[in-house]
């Protein structure tokens, strides 16, 4: 039960009745930290919304004096530290009229870190983009660019905050009537444009196009601008053509499709998660995203006072034996199919008994519908969950397509939670905000390797887009413990197969090696792009590094499998796909990992963040590896790896003697710097780790 919460101003807030979207209004009113405590407790007891938290603590960060500064009623520190919070909160320029930076020449990071709603310093490159993409106010992201520039000073993280001030900027001139064409490029103007729903201001920035630089590209844009503006006063509503209509010369297959759009008020309920079996045992990805599962649908059923179910589903040969199990893992309810003739994956007949499954006990079209099931009173599942791996992969995208649904695919990262959406595809009229509820948030790595992406499953106007459906990577979420108590229902799934899915039958094949499991080793050394000067040596020496311990392994980046690198054959086979470390590859978490020549993109850090020490070798001091690495060694790994080898065969690993001969730890020439992690909680040395 969430507690109201003073404000300070004799008003209350109770987050629980309140949206994420309300709640970060209502914020803006708070000064006193004391409260802001109160409502932070609230939420976290409550509904515990991840843009909820992050919001207060955003807040918190906006109106706290500087970590170990007290600041005293009445003196003039704390009279100037409230006007530049003041400023910041009321839209107005931290610095001065003349809207430079918060900080000027000689302000430390302290001063600057005050001023900002969130310090950077603090943050991680993927961290901090969903941080800065909850500010709205272009001083309060100036200071926060301030405060990076007197901190850490990394170029891309300087990029991302001014892209984020570029972007808040242009919608504030949007919003306030001063856009100057001829002071924008054509895709400035274009993202100007966006907040722009007056057709007699449209009109008068294509007349001072006309009579400015009279681009054509630009008026084009304002043109069309000013056509979806009047459409949408006409017609009130975005008009949906169905596509067959749209385009009758063309051949649509999902024109032919039973269930496409069938469904009139469909009801959805549950999360089903696909569990993969190999040679007749559930795989660990499967363990693990039921345990997630049953994480998010019992916060869920707390959230929305609500009692759905984790649905697991069982195809293949002998899958009754495994019921049990998935019970035991979280499983509420288990559906499965077993049939003599799914010994292998087939996408074909495994994607219709799925789908199958799925419908069973809805009635998508009258009369031509699956029978009624006695388990369940829904049409079709709310959310499904799949493995990331080969079969995974393309199971979850041909059943998403067949039940006419979206897919975010390789994520990492899951919750539930209600989001304002104001894009008009949504909402169907331009200008008009509509929340969501019950979303499926789902996180992956995004292709810049900066940051995260969230992707979201969201219905239109016109159409429904269930389930809400994503793939897992394998090692995202932990192995949950077994509950041989648990009792759930057990639901056999009747259908018969026609041969024509059947039409492709594997009539011999040869066994092959189970491949490298990098897991379960002491240490595990990673080499990079770093190699690219003698490759053949580079993996000759992380070769000799990892036999140098008593229980290691070697693994590679995606750069190596993916480049076009020439190996000698005695080497070769140990940069195969096999040996990849990260999103698309093997998660570990050994007791020490030593990666070299590897930058540190998201996606490779999803493969080893969880390790317990981390030991990063890289010419670049600016490596973004070094952020999450407990140590750092600045130096050519041609020429640290063989002084760290003698010192391992010496029986003896001096770090600093290694960074004194063969690398740095910064411009200074000075020791191994601890990374960006905090220290292993024993206190241990990393060097001690797995050594023989």
């Amino acid at each position: 039960m969430n507690e109201n919460t003073d404000t300070g101003d004799g008003e209350s807030i109770d987050p629980g009745e309140r949206t994420v979207e309300e709640l970060k209004g209502d914020l803006r009113t708070v000064e006193d930290p004391g409260a802001l405590d109160e409502l932070l407790a609230a939420e976290e007891a409550g509904k515990n919304r991840v843009g909820a938290t992050e919001a207060i603590r955003a807040r918190m960060e906006a109106v706290s004096p500087p970590e170990g500064e007290a600041i005293e009623e009445g003196t003039e520190t704390e009279g100037e530290y409230r006007e530049t919070a003041d400023e910041i909160e009321n839209g107005g320029e931290a610095a001065g009229s003349d809207g430079e930076d918060a900080t000027t020449d000689g302000e430390n990071e302290a001063d600057a870190s005050a001023a900002a709603p969130i310090d950077p310093n603090e943050h991680e490159i993927a961290e901090l983009g969903p941080e800065i993409n909850g500010i709205e106010d272009p001083a309060a992201l100036e200071a926060v660019l301030a405060a990076e520039e007197a901190g850490e000073d990394r170029d891309p993280v300087k990029t991302l905050i001014e892209s984020r001030i570029e972007a808040v900027s242009t919608e504030a001139a949007s919003e306030d009537g001063e856009i100057d064409p001829a002071a924008r490029s054509v895709a400035e103007l274009g993202n100007a444009l966006q907040g722009v729903d007056d057709v007699e201001r449209l009109e008068s920035l294509l007349a001072a196009e006309e009579a400015g630089e009279d681009r054509s590209a630009a008026k084009n844009l304002i043109e069309k601008r000013i056509d979806s503006v009047t459409e949408s006063d006409e017609e009130g509503e975005i008009e949906v053509v169905p596509p067959e209509e749209k385009h009758p010369d063309l051949d649509h297959p999902t024109a032919d499709k039973q269930y496409v759009k069938a469904l009139e008020d469909g009801s959805y309920g549950d999360m089903w998660v696909y569990c993969e079996t190999q040679a007749g045992e559930l795989i660990d990805v499967s363990k693990e995203m039921l345990g997630k599962a049953r994480e998010l649908v019992d916060t869920y059923n707390d959230d929305y006072d609500a009692e759905e179910r984790v649905v697991g589903v069982l195809v293949g040969e002998s899958v009754a034996d495994l019921t049990e199990e998935v019970i035991n893992y979280g499983a509420d309810v288990v559906v499965y199919h077993e049939d003599s003739r799914l010994d292998r994956f087939r996408h074909k007949p495994y994607t219709e008994i799925f789908c199958d499954m799925a419908r069973w006990g809805g009635d998508p079209v009258e009369g031509t519908g699956p029978d009624d099931a006695d388990w369940r009173e829904y049409d079709e599942p709310r959310y499904t969950l799949f493995p990331a791996t080969n079969n995974g992969r393309d199971l979850s995208a041909q059943v998403q397509g067949e039940l006419d649904s979206g897919l975010a695919s390789d994520c990492s990262g899951l919750y539930i939670e209600e989001v304002m959406i104001s894009n008009p595809v949504k909402t169907g009229r331009p200008g008009e905000k509509k929340e969501f509820e019950r979303v499926l948030h789902m996180k992956r790595p995004d292709f810049s390797g900066f940051e995260y992406s969230t992707i979201l499953c969201l219905d239109n106007p016109s159409r429904e887009f269930h389930p809400q459906g994503g793939s897992v990577i394998p090692g995202s979420f932990p192995l949950p413990e077994p509950d041989p108590e648990r009792e759930g229902v057990v639901v056999e799934h009747d259908l018969e197969l026609e041969e024509d899915w059947l039409r492709v039958e594997v009539t011999e094949y040869d066994q092959l090696d189970e491949g490298v499991d990098l897991t379960g080793h002491d240490v595990v050394v990673a080499m990079g792009r770093g190699i690219g000067d003698d490759p053949t040596r580079g993996m000759e020496l992380g070769l000799e590094l990892a036999d140098a311990f008593a229980d290691a392994e070697l693994g590679v980046s995606r750069g190596i499998v993916t480049g076009s690198y020439e190996f000698d054959g005695h080497v070769e086979r140990y940069t195969a796909e096999e040996r990849q470390i990260g999103e698309t590859g093997q998660v570990v978490a050994p007791e020490l990992y030593v990666a070299a020549g590897i930058s540190g993109a998201v996606q490779h850090k999803v493969g080893m963040d969880e390790s317990e020490t981390i030991v990063a070798i890289n010419t670049d001091p600016d490596a973004r590896i070094r952020d999450f690495s407990d140590f750092f060694v600045e130096g050519d790994l041609f020429e640290v790896l063989p002084d760290l080898i003698d010192a391992l065969e010496s029986g003896e690993l001096d770090l600093q003697a290694v960074a004194a001969d063969g690398g740095r730890s910064d411009g200074s020439g000075g020791p191994v710097t601890d990374g960006g992690r905090d220290d292993p909680a024993d206190g241990s040395d990393p060097a001690e780790e797995g050594e023989r």
